[in-house]
C-alpha cells in the first residue's frame, strides 16, 4: 500500500512529496529513490535530491514545512502515528482499519477534532464512480426497505496453528533481525516479540503477513472487512453508528454470524458468496456474486451486488434498477477520487468522504465481530455509548495497554 500511495502522490502536480519514513532502511531507500527519480524527469538537469528519509516518524513530523502525511503501516501503528501527526498539526490519510481497539478509535476521533485536522480513511472502494452511484442509490431508498445484507468474513492462516476466524498470538521462535530493520521500532506500542519472518519480510510476499497476530493486526478486518464495513454502513445510513446486536451462530438464530441494526436490518457474514444462496436463499441460483470490498444488498425491490472486481459489471436484479440509477457505465474500474477528495478538503477544511468517525465506525464493526467470535457467544452493543450492555467480560476487549514509552 505504501508503494501504491507513493506512486500516486509523485504523479500529482498539486502536491509535493518532501519525505519518506520507514523502519526498514532498504524500503526507506527505495521510497526515496521513487520520489527523486520521478521528480528528476521534470527538472532541467534531470536530477532531484529533495526527498528526505527518516527512520523515526517523530523526527519527520517535527518538520514545519510538512502539511500532511499518508500512513501505510501495520495496524498497530495506525492510531499512534495518526494521533501524533494531528497533534503535530498535520492532516492525515491513514490506511484501514484505523485502530486496534474501539477505544483507540474513539481516542483518534477526539484527537483529530481537538486539533482541527482533516482525516481521510483509506477506504477507496466507495469512491469508485460506479460503486459510489450504486451505494447512493441504495442509501436513497432505491431498493426499498433493506431486508438483509451479506459480506465476507475471511479466515486468517496462523503459523503453527492453522486457520482461525480471529487473529491469535502463537509463540514463534526468535530469528536474527534482518540488516537495516529497526525491530524495536517496528513492534512499537505492542507487547515485544522476538523477530520472526512471519511478521516481516523483505521483499514482502503478498500484502500483510503480520495480520494473523493480534498484537500487530486485525485479521479479517485488515484483509477485507473494514472496506466492506465502510461501504455497507454508508449505504445503510449507519456510517456514524453501528449494530445493536452481534448474533453468534451458536445461538441458532442464523447459520452464520449476523449483526442486527436498530432498524432491524440484518448483516450476515459469510464464508463464501455461495452461502447467500445455499443457506439464506436470498438471491436466485444463477445470480452472479463476485468481487470484494463491499456487500450484497437484498431489498423489497430487488438486489444489488455492490462489490469491486476490476473490469466486471455491476450485478443486480431486476434490470429496471439500473435504468433508475442512470449509470454512465455498469463497468467497475479501480479509478477513484479518494486522494483528490482529501486534497480538496485540506484546502477547504471540510470533512472528507471517509472522515475520522466513518473510519472509526468501520473498524469498530470488525472489532465487534471479532469479540463475538473470540467469546463464542452473542453480544448486545450500544453504539451511542460504545459499550457492551451489561457485559463486563466483553467490555474488557474495548481497550488494551500500550508498551512504554508509547502512549496516545
Amino acid at each position: 500500500m505504501g508503494r501504491g500511495h507513493l506512486n500516486r502522490l509523485v504523479g500529482d502536480k498539486s502536491v509535493q512529496v518532501l519525505a519518506v519514513c520507514d523502519v526498514d532502511k532498504s524500503r526507506c531507500k527505495e521510497g526515496k529513490e521513487v520520489v527523486e527519480s520521478n521528480y528528476a524527469v521534470s527538472r532541467p538537469k534531470g536530477t532531484y535530491k529533495g526527498c528526505a528519509a527518516y527512520n523515526d516518524y517523530r523526527e519527520m513530523l517535527a518538520r514545519k514545512d510538512i502539511d500532511a502525511v499518508v500512513i501505510a503501516t501495520p495496524d498497530h501503528w495506525h492510531t499512534p502515528v495518526s494521533v501524533y501527526a494531528v497533534k503535530a498539526g498535520k492532516d492525515v490519510y491513514c490506511e484501514k482499519p484505523v485502530s486496534m481497539t474501539i477505544q483507540q478509535g474513539r481516542d483518534l476521533v477526539k484527537a483529530v477534532r481537538v486539533n482541527s485536522r482533516v482525516f481521510q480513511t483509506g477506504s477507496q472502494y466507495r469512491s469508485m464512480s460506479t460503486l459510489h452511484d450504486a451505494i447512493n442509490f441504495i442509501r436513497g431508498g432505491g431498493l426499498g426497505k433493506i431486508k438483509s445484507v451479506f459480506t465476507h468474513w475471511c479466515w486468517v492462516t496462523v503459523p503453527t496453528v492453522g486457520r482461525s476466524r480471529i487473529p491469535l498470538n502463537p509463540a514463534l521462535p526468535g530469528e536474527p533481525v534482518p540488516e537495516g530493520l529497526d525491530w524495536n521500532q517496528w513492534v512499537g506500542p505492542s507487547p515485544f516479540r522476538p523477530y520472526n519472518h512471519h511478521y516481516h519480510r523483505n521483499p514482502i510476499p503478498g500484502v500483510v503477513p503480520w495480520t494473523f497476530c493480534e498484537d500487530f493486526g486485525n485479521g479479517a478486518s485488515t484483509n477485507y472487512h473494514s472496506h466492506a464495513a465502510d461501504v455497507i454502513q454508508y449505504a445503510l445510513g449507519m456510517e456514524e453508528s453501528g449494530p445493536v446486536e452481534i448474533i453468534h451462530p451458536s445461538s441458532k438464530q442464523f447459520p452464520t454470524l449476523t449483526c442486527r441494526y436498530a432498524n432491524g436490518t440484518l448483516l450476515h457474514h459469510l464464508d463464501d458468496w455461495g452461502q447467500a444462496k445455499t443457506l439464506y436463499h436470498a438471491v436466485p441460483d444463477d445470480a452472479k456474486l463476485e468481487g470484494m470490498f463491499g456487500g450484497l444488498f437484498v431489498g423489497e425491490r430487488g438486489w444489488l451486488n455492490v462489490m469491486y472486481k476490476n473490469g466486471e459489471t455491476l450485478q443486480g436484479s431486476p434490470d429496471t434498477l439500473f435504468q433508475e440509477m442512470k449509470l454512465k457505465s455498469r463497468k467497475i474500474s479501480g479509478a477513484n477520487n479518494h486522494h483528490a477528495n482529501w486534497f480538496s478538503c485540506i484546502k477547504s477544511r471540510e470533512r472528507p468522504s471517509s472522515h475520522e468517525e466513518i473510519g472509526h465506525r468501520a473498524a469498530s464493526l470488525g472489532h465487534l465481530v471479532t469479540a463475538s467470535f473470540k467469546l463464542e457467544r452473542s453480544l448486545k452493543w450500544d453504539p451511542a455509548k460504545e459499550v457492551f450492555t451489561g457485559d463486563e467480560e466483553a467490555n474488557k476487549l474495548l481497550s488494551r495497554p500500550m508498551r512504554k514509552p508509547w502512549h496516545l
